[in-house]
């Protein structure tokens, strides 16, 4: 049940994590993956937007590791690609918010895998060239598959 989406522009990638967004409860998971790049920050930051939360707000939390902010929900923004150990992901607490009560949005989350919730919806952005990308939703399990498909105009 994969879901594609065309962004011509960073506007447009922002206004994909804005729907997105809107779509999302306490306890929602998602996964980021794509490139250096691709544009996984950019997504985040509309879907912060559509929570309310200020978008300058809103930075990438390669250095920090996490970033929470609050909005209509707490949106809980992480970034695993500087992490190489396992027992760096437990130090920081991981588990408090990937199964907490916030929106959880995970930046390079493939590499530790083993640690992400069975349902989480996977989204994969792909770079096609310049400012267009391609944005992939997976979902996996049954709130992350209700998403899609209400994305899709579903239900």
């Amino acid at each position: 049940m994969l879901l594609s989406f065309s962004s011509k522009d960073p506007q447009e990638t922002k206004n994909i994590g804005a729907k997105i967004g809107k779509l999302l409860l306490p306890a929602d998971f998602l996964n980021l993956n794509g490139q250096l790049g691709a544009g996984k920050t950019l997504l985040v930051k509309g879907i912060g937007l559509s929570l309310g939360i200020p978008e300058e707000e809103i930075v990438s939390p390669t250095f920090v590791l996490i970033n929470e902010y609050i909005g209509l929900y707490p949106l809980y923004h992480f970034d695993l690609y500087r992490l190489e150990e396992d027992y760096e992901l437990e130090q920081i607490g991981y588990a408090d918010y990937f199964y907490g009560s916030g929106i959880t949005a995970v930046e390079w989350g493939d590499l530790f895998a083993h640690y992400l919730p069975e349902d989480r919806l996977d989204i994969t952005l792909n770079i096609l060239e310049d400012e267009k990308r391609e944005i992939r939703l997976k979902p996996n399990g049954e709130r992350s598959g209700e998403i899609v498909k209400r994305l899709r105009g579903q239900g």
